[in-house]
């Protein structure tokens, strides 16, 4: 018995714990902790001597509330080895009673005689000992006692609390031969502790009883023994009768219970509903028997008179000094006295009514006002932990509402993986310093972001190990035998007052996250089992809320890589225009934004920005896949108009096949916004369309800011509607600026204030464009922006009218040669004399296509980019040519292979009048 998880028995494993070795999972964790403290106190197995000490009280409270269960379960148990032990909060023997009477007389002093103390630091590993430090019932086995004198017994004990305040008051320790076996033992147990506390709970009702008679004892005396008046007094229910609600009831049963735990009696007025006033008087009173206790009575006062039943009662402030005197002689009681004037204004008021409120004793009043605090500090938590999906905020909430209604500093500890979202394998490698908040900036502990190296036996180890949590009362007295380690640091915590703690560690769905400390100080009482339910109920509420945020910040984190996947990683080399882009993820979670800059053929470049509607990955996974869309349909020269035509459907088709799916919890496609142009260098004309979109921004070179007036068109997903484009010229260095509405959209902001914000931003036509993205994100962008925000800035240039070459000619075959010979010109006054051959060969092939399968107008252009050469010939026809692999007999279809072989690109666009065929030399390719 005793042993868990293998075969080694408890003396084996007792022997290789002395020699130094590991034992741990062969032992039980709390007997493990338990020798572990014992070492580090420097206890030794052979001890034998152990504190006696005579200054205990054989009358207390604890041994008459205990005798009678005492005496039972010695009759129970008449005649056989079993010995009973009673002990106070300290470990000193009170009682001892045996079932054979002749142990007695055999035993040693040590085990018979009341008045040794057994607590852990003196006796090592036994029952009573182990029962304090762990604060439950526990059991000890043979070889499981540190000490030999013990390891032919066997015991079970549990504490014995004090129900008004929790405080462990005693221990009940059952001592047998290491043999005996009863499964019925520790209900057994557990029973008579409770019947021994109930015991406690009655003596306390007496001393109130008592309390309540020599009030109204005195207060019948006061009233000379009138007629009619038998002592009874107006009760709080009946001044409910008289015009009190249950509200009202409730605050003057709270105000009473604090006037009772107050040091000083006071008189306090309190208000109620209906304009009613009442004032509540506390005076201290005495038994016969000596208990100290007070009086809270009510004066009720207001303009609407009671009960009639009520106003005979009312005493006057005259009558209550008659009854002090009376109380004085009858109970020897301290004098009665109001606390000011304002009570005997109070009580001589027309139509006032006194009652009694609340009879007790300050101390066991104060453990009602605790009581009602500490509910009061949970349903606070439940509203301020939590009120974000921040880790570290979390843990932060926790300490700001422990400090200082229960704790006076708290630490939060958690590995590194859980502040980056993932579980943590081994949370005692990993873990960090995350929070330190307490009633003075100069807290004695590690910093924030210090790594926290962890002992065996420290309070924050047993809890990594699967301590539910632990208490130490007194840190003060005795330094534990675990702070040794790290006595400097220890020096400094101690130096600070801190006397008492508890350790709690942060679990949520069966995963530890975290361990939170709580420390006291200011406060003289150390903290209790209340305090320490308290501290278990606030971290597994934070545990609950960090382990949300915790899953959150992962989503986060995947969506945003995700996301950051699937955006352009560099801008594409291209010369139509100086580009700059800014994206801000939301703060709440990642959007489905984007933005592309996508090279066209003839010098031109296509700029897009979007939109999906919805957040978190499948929002961004939306994008990713409307983005490359886009890019692949931009490819085949579509127009805007038609580009969003097909984004439009292929939502639609989306839609659909997630509205098939929603039965296995997908959220569906709700749409997405677009707005796409095209920049043509060497006309300066844009041509836009949007789906749904905000208007871009332009900036003219001199400084003037614009909001073109585009058609709208419908956003992306509703399907079967058009779309309209709009042609706008831009000169040189004109600033085109593309965002999505998370820019200018704030629900705190109205949007014709952000635009006039964005207007002077870029009203500043000389900056470059990272300049713009960085002034717009600065001025324009919300302080904590709810959407994702994607901004594109774009300064147009153009293609110097000396480097476009254009000829009109009719569709005649036998021109092909003039224009070879007018191109070849063209070249050399351009510097590229070693492009001439391959210009001559592609537009050789590409003109005499031209000229026999298309149509009029002819015209073939030369354009000299800054690294490349692009050939163009277009004609009035929409058929496009298609590069194929000619056989050995065939006399033609050979010509585009050529093109293909000499270029590095060639592709046909279409326009409004036919289509244009193109081939792009690189300058390098020479």
């Amino acid at each position: 018995m005793g042993v868990t998880g293998g075969q080694i028995s408890p003396v084996r494993s007792r022997e290789r714990f002395l020699l130094g070795e590991s034992v741990e999972g062969s032992v039980r964790g709390p007997i493990l902790n338990s020798w572990m403290r014992s070492r580090m106190l420097g206890l030794s197995p052979e001890q034998t001597d152990l504190p006696y000490t005579d200054d205990f009280d054989p009358d207390s409270r604890l041994v008459r509330a205990a005798a009678p269960v005492l005496d039972q379960l010695q009759t129970r148990f008449s005649g056989s080895q079993m010995n009973i032990s009673l002990a106070d909060g300290n470990g000193t023997v009170l009682q001892r009673r045996f079932g054979e009477p002749a142990l007695a007389g055999r035993l040693p002093p040590i085990q018979s005689v009341p008045g040794f103390v057994f607590a852990e630091r003196y006796a090592g590993t036994n029952g009573i000992g182990l029962a304090l430090a762990e604060r439950r019932l526990c059991q000890v086995y043979g070889a499981e006692h540190f000490a030999e004198r013990s390891q032919a017994n066997a015991c079970s004990a549990i504490p014995i609390r004090d129900q008004f305040s929790g405080h462990i008051v005693g221990v009940l320790c059952f001592g047998y031969p290491r043999g005996y076996e009863d499964p019925s033992l520790p209900v057994l147990v557990r029973r008579a502790a409770e019947s021994i506390e109930r015991r406690i709970m009655e003596q306390s009702s007496a001393r109130e009883r008592a309390l309540l008679r020599t009030y109204l004892d005195a207060r019948h005396r006061a009233r000379g023994g009138e007629t009619g008046d038998d002592g009874q007094l107006i009760g709080l229910d009946e001044l409910t009768d008289g015009g009190l609600d249950r509200q009202d009831q409730m605050i003057l049963k709270a105000r009473a219970t604090e006037l009772i735990c107050s040091p000083q009696r006071a008189a306090v007025e309190v208000s109620l509903s209906h304009g009613r006033g009442v004032t509540l008087l506390s005076s201290p009173v005495t038994s016969l028997s000596g208990v100290e206790g007070v009086v809270v009575e009510a004066v009720l006062t207001g303009e609407s008179p009671p009960a009639h039943h009520l106003a005979a009662s009312k005493h006057t402030a005259s009558a209550l000094g008659a009854l002090s005197l009376a109380a004085t002689e009858h109970a020897e009681s301290l004098p009665w006295h109001l606390a000011d004037s304002a009570a005997h204004r109070a009580a001589d008021a027309p139509g006032a009514v006194r009652g009694l409120v609340l009879v007790g004793e300050p101390e066991v009043g104060k453990y009602a006002v605790a009581a009602r605090r500490r509910l009061e500090l949970l349903a606070e938590a439940s509203t301020r932990i939590g009120t974000t999906l921040d880790v570290s905020r979390t843990a932060w909430e926790l300490a700001e509402t422990a400090v200082p209604r229960l704790a006076d500093y708290v630490t939060v500890d958690l590995p590194g993986a859980v502040l980056r979202g993932e579980e943590s394998a081994d949370p005692q490698a990993d873990l960090r310093r995350t929070v330190v908040h307490g009633i003075r900036d100069d807290c004695p502990f590690y910093p924030v972001g210090h790594r926290v190296r962890l002992d065996p036996g420290t309070p924050h180890m047993r809890c990594l190990e699967g301590e539910p949590a632990v208490l130490e009362t007194d840190l003060q007295a005795t330094t534990p035998a675990w702070m040794v380690p790290g006595l400097d640091h220890a020096r400094g915590i101690l130096a600070h007052d801190v006397h008492s703690m508890i350790c709690v560690p942060l679990l949520a769905r069966g995963v530890l996250l975290g361990i939170a400390t709580f420390y006291r100080s200011q406060d003289p009482a150390p903290f209790g089992d209340d305090d320490t339910r308290l501290a278990q109920e606030l971290a597994a509420r934070a545990a609950l809320c960090i382990d949300n945020a915790r899953r959150y910040t992962r989503e986060h984190t995947l969506a945003l890589a995700l996301q950051r996947s699937l955006l352009p990683r560099g801008l594409p080399e291209q010369g139509a225009v100086e580009v700059a882009h800014h994206y801000l993820p939301a703060e709440s979670g990642v959007g489905g934004d984007w933005f592309d800059v996508i090279p066209l053929s003839g010098t031109r470049v296509a700029l897009l920005v979007g939109d999906v509607v919805g957040h978190g990955l499948h929002a961004a996974a939306t994008m990713g896949r409307l983005r490359i869309a886009a890019r692949n349909f931009a490819e085949l020269e579509l127009a805007p108009d038609e580009l969003l035509t097909h984004l439009d459907n292929l939502l639609v088709r989306l839609d659909r096949e997630e509205e098939d799916a929603s039965a296995t919890g997908s959220n569906g496609i709700v749409g997405a916004t677009c707005l796409y142009a095209v920049y043509d260098p060497t006309s300066q004309v844009c041509t836009m369309a949007r789906a749904g979109h905000p208007p871009p921004a332009l900036v003219d070179p001199d400084g003037r800011v614009t909001f073109p007036d585009l058609p709208p068109g419908p956003p992306l997903g509703l399907g079967g509607l058009p779309f309209e484009t709009a042609e706008i010229r831009l000169p040189e260095h004109s600033t085109l600026v593309l965002y999505t509405d998370g820019l200018v959209d704030d629900r705190h902001r109205d949007i014709d204030v952000a635009l006039d914000q964005l207007r002077d931003a870029l009203a500043h036509p000389d900056r470059r464009p990272e300049d713009t993205c960085r002034a717009v994100i600065e001025a324009v962008a919300p302080e904590h922006p709810g959407d994702d925000i994607a901004l594109l800035v774009a300064r147009t240039r153009t293609v110097p009218a000396d480097r476009i070459a254009t000829w009109d000619l009719p569709p005649d075959p036998s021109l092909v040669a003039d224009i070879r010979s007018a191109a070849t010109r063209r070249l050399a006054e351009w510097g590229l004399e070693e492009l001439s051959f391959a210009a001559e060969l592609m537009l050789s092939e590409l003109v005499t296509n031209a000229v026999r399968y298309g149509s009029e107008p002819i015209q073939v252009r030369l354009i000299h980019d800054r690294s490349s050469l692009i050939c163009e010939v277009s004609d009035g026809s929409s058929t496009a040519p298609h590069l194929r692999r000619a056989a050995s007999t065939d006399e033609g279809g050979r010509g585009l292979f050529l093109v293909a072989q000499l270029s590095q690109a060639w592709g046909a666009r279409y326009t409004p009048h036919g289509k244009v065929i193109w081939a792009e030399c690189a300058l390098d390719a020479a």
